[in-house]
């Protein structure tokens, strides 16, 4: 799942590798999507790198390698208008999207709502599906909300969050530092990272020595639920 940003900027990096060998300057990236400033093709790049779509190849200057496309763009080929955007510019998001069928249910466990993949790019409203359910034992679950996400990436592996993995999230607005969190960064980009404070800023911490710890102003991130228990299948 990516957004339309992402999608763009993933399909112009392939198309100048493929064209010319090497990929595009960040200057040449901020053009491309009209964008303002160069941090904006910074937060993208970390976004699809996390979700596993880019690499970067080290101690070299511009050095991306593009790992794999979306299945709807490597169906109709790797052309930049291989996915086109949505007509109204809002959050594209990928499917299919695969309907659970939850088991029967013993009188221990109770079904909370299954919310698809956590990637950037969707927020958690725009995922929101009344027909998808997962089983959880009672046990798990606080007096509050709760809802399932499907985790996507190696960011927090360290934290024994793999890519796959069902996380069991209870729904808040606020955190303590040190909690992994569901955040919201400038009310389109969702994220599971670790919530840390740093001088007046929020920083959201990766699991991972490969992802840099991300800082933002406490405006551009929104708190939507916190980390309480995971459900893995072997």
């Amino acid at each position: 799942m990516l957004t339309r940003k992402q999608t763009e900027l993933l399909l112009f990096i392939n198309a100048r590798l493929t064209r010319d060998g090497v990929s595009p300057s960040f200057e040449e990236m901020k053009e491309a999507l009209s964008l303002k400033s160069k941090s904006g093709i910074h937060r993208l790049i970390t976004g699809l790198e996390e979700r596993g779509f880019i690499r970067r190849l080290p101690h070299r200057a511009r050095a991306l390698e593009v790992l794999r496309l979306p299945d709807s763009a490597a169906r109709k080929g790797a052309g930049p208008t291989a996915v086109p955007a949505p007509a109204d510019g809002g959050t594209l998001i990928q499917g299919p999207f695969r309907e659970r069928r939850t088991p029967s249910k013993s009188i221990d466990e109770g079904e909370i709502p299954l919310y698809g993949r956590i990637a950037a790019g969707t927020p958690i409203e725009a995922l929101r599906d009344p027909t998808s359910y997962v089983g959880v034992p009672h046990g798990m679950l606080g007096r509050g909300k709760h809802y399932a996400l499907e985790v996507a990436g190696d960011s927090m592996i360290d934290a024994g969050i793999f890519d796959g993995d069902t996380v069991i999230v209870e729904e808040c607005d606020t955190a303590d530092p040190g909690t992994i969190i569901v955040a919201l960064i400038d009310q389109e980009e969702v994220t599971l990272k670790r919530l840390r404070r740093h001088k007046g800023s929020i920083a959201l911490e990766a699991a991972n020595p490969r992802y840099e710890t991300r800082i933002f102003p406490p405006d551009r991130v929104q708190v939507q639920g916190r980390l309480v228990a995971l459900l893995r299948r072997y």
